[in-house]
């Protein structure tokens, strides 16, 4: 690949062999079992060779394609096992690597966005990217200073090919539906083509992780790197190390694992609160876990979670809203009447749909089974459960399930809210999740004066 493929035919023609080459296979696999192979061998090979080539058209394109692939990935805790394993290589290799940019236009990039003498800027510069994502690749680099930092380079072409790549995938839709069982394709990818304009806006993005970066400075959990230059589509940040939450996922111990997923689970819910953010692109490749003391890489002294990329974050400024908060302790204290009226309310239910307040209940408590004890372990069992039970057709879960609304304030909340789950799945970490609720979630406990007032009017009534 010369260059990241801009040419609308060209991206259009690769995508469209997606659910050609499914088709193709499935030929292929009838072939191979008349020829003597069993169903299970065959079924195995097909969905390697499956996984194969959509890791290799997605990564290729890079833009939109790549990204559904990234948002993808977190969700493959909700395949069945026998399909998960083909595909859950191939998908996590998105959140890590692509090919590469070459380095001529790397360069060209650079002079033209820095300056001819942008390499006076840096003391070194690795031409080799170190990670290559859905519209940029970074690069390793010494800044004129002395800091070590992290170049990221948008690809040229990435906004046209970004919103080609996602126009096209919506065509597919349906075809590539059944990979995701319980989760509805057409709304991510109407929701990721919403946000392109952020996302290839790169001074949107360093003000963010600026904003992080400053709020998170002194914070002994949570570490998010400086914005050392920006101009353009070219992002400098500092640089940090860590082991990525993708390395842990496949082979982290328990207790890193366990703290990742805490500190996941405390960023997602405190961020909101601390910065008016709402980081979205909850992906492994997005995290590092790094050593409380630099000096002792095996974290003897405990772990930190490093937080990278904030091109895509959600602004709300009073924080996370406290419908959800208060639906959520209503629905833990079985307030039936109480949950519906305010899902009704905020427009959850719409106004022409009449639901039993206790079948709402019944199919929310499973799904914040994790908010109920003291702590949870999350796992892909539980994730497929949860997937299973809303994607089957005869389920009252589907049947209640498709008659509810998502207002549109909430669809970034609750994908990124979903992609987190969908993560701490992946690590099998145990959370005490509970407590970042009550920490840091508006409404999720109890107004101190309302029940200061209940208080006293329950003593002047006895």
């Amino acid at each position: 690949m010369s260059d990241l493929p801009r040419k609308a035919v060209t991206r259009t023609a690769k995508l469209a062999a997606l659910p050609l080459g499914f088709a193709g296979r499935a030929t292929w696999g009838l072939g191979k079992r008349i020829g003597g192979k069993s169903a299970e061998i065959v079924g195995r090979e097909l969905q390697q060779r499956t996984a194969e080539q959509l890791f290799k058209v997605l990564g290729e394109l890079k833009g939109g394609a790549m990204k559904f692939g990234q948002a993808m990935s977190v969700f493959e805790s909700a395949l069945p096992e026998e399909v998960a394993g083909p595909y859950r290589a191939a998908l996590t290799k998105l959140q890590e690597a692509a090919p590469p940019m070459p380095t001529r236009t790397v360069h060209s990039v650079l002079e033209e966005r820095l300056g001819e003498d942008w390499h006076d800027l840096f003391l070194e510069f690795e031409d080799k990217p170190s990670a290559a994502a859905s519209i940029g690749q970074v690069h390793r680099a010494v800044w004129h200073d002395g800091r070590e930092v992290a170049v990221k380079v948008q690809y040229p072409g990435a906004g046209e090919a970004l919103l080609s790549d996602l126009n096209q995938l919506s065509r597919f839709a349906r075809l590539l539906g059944p990979m995701m069982p319980g989760m509805d394709i057409k709304p991510l990818i109407a929701e990721l083509r919403d946000r392109v304009s952020e996302e290839l806006d790169y001074a949107l993005e360093a003000q963010a992780q600026q904003a992080h970066a400053e709020e998170f400075a002194d914070d002994p959990d949570v570490l998010v790197p400086a914005v050392v230059h920006q101009r353009e589509q070219v992002l400098v940040t500092e640089w940090i190390d860590g082991i990525p939450l993708s390395e842990v996922i496949n082979d982290g111990t328990q207790e890193q694992r366990d703290r990742a997923g805490q500190l996941l689970a405390r960023f997602l819910f405190s961020g909101p609160s601390r910065t008016g953010l709402l980081h979205a692109d909850p992906h492994p490749g997005n995290f590092r876990l790094l050593p409380d003391d630099p000096e002792d890489p095996d974290g003897k002294g405990g772990w930190r979670l490093g937080v990278l990329d904030f091109g895509t974050v959600d602004r709300l400024p009073g924080g996370l809203p406290s419908t959800i908060g208060d639906s959520l302790r209503m629905t833990l204290d079985g307030e039936a009447e109480a949950v519906y009226d305010l899902l009704r309310e905020e427009g959850f239910v719409k106004e022409s749909i009449e639901l039993d307040p206790d079948a709402v209940l019944e199919y929310l408590l499973p799904i914040i089974e994790p908010a109920q004890v003291d702590e949870f372990t999350f796992s892909r069992g539980w994730m497929r459960s949860q997937a299973a039970r809303v994607a089957d057709p005869r389920s009252p879960a589907h049947q209640l399930g498709k008659q509810l609304n998502l207002p549109p304030a909430y669809l970034l909340i609750h994908r990124v809210t979903l992609s987190t789950i969908g993560v701490l799945c992946q690590l099998g970490a145990t959370v005490r999740l509970r407590d970042e609720l009550e920490g840091w979630l508006p409404g999720f406990l109890p107004d101190e004066e309302a029940v200061l007032e209940e208080e006293g009017g329950s003593a002047a009534e006895a």
